[in-house]
């Protein structure tokens, strides 16, 4: 099972971030480990997606994170942009991620199976 995703805040400056939990904060803050020793251990990537949710991550910068896979990023976005919960944002999501890809096997399966692609449904 996945971690799930932290809703969104908009901070005093107006960028959109994820919203922190004050206890990591703290802890990150406070309990003698940086985020370079952290760097260097062997957490997973999905821990370390959640770990920048958790600490109030940018939802833009989140996307140039080499750890934070592009589902994430646009299940998150899906959730900032319609304010869905992250449940409904994610099938929303993935049903335009299946419209994408059914388009773009639309002219290969015409070609492969030589009819026109808009006889395909």
């Amino acid at each position: 099972m996945k971690h799930p995703i932290q809703p969104m805040v908009v901070d005093k400056h107006g960028v959109i971030r994820f919203k922190k939990n004050a206890l990591v904060e703290y802890l990150l803050d406070n309990g003698g480990i940086d985020m370079n020793d952290l760097a260097v251990r062997g957490f997973s990537d999905e821990d370390r997606q959640q770990f920048a949710q958790l600490i109030g991550y940018s939802l833009g910068g989140y996307s140039d994170l080499g750890y934070v896979d592009k589902d994430a990023v646009g299940v998150a976005e899906k959730m900032e942009a319609t304010g869905l919960p992250e449940d409904k944002a994610r099938i929303m999501y993935l049903g335009g991620e299946l419209a994408a890809v059914r388009e773009g096997l639309r002219e290969p399966i015409a070609r492969l199976y030589n009819i026109h692609p808009d006889d395909l449904e």
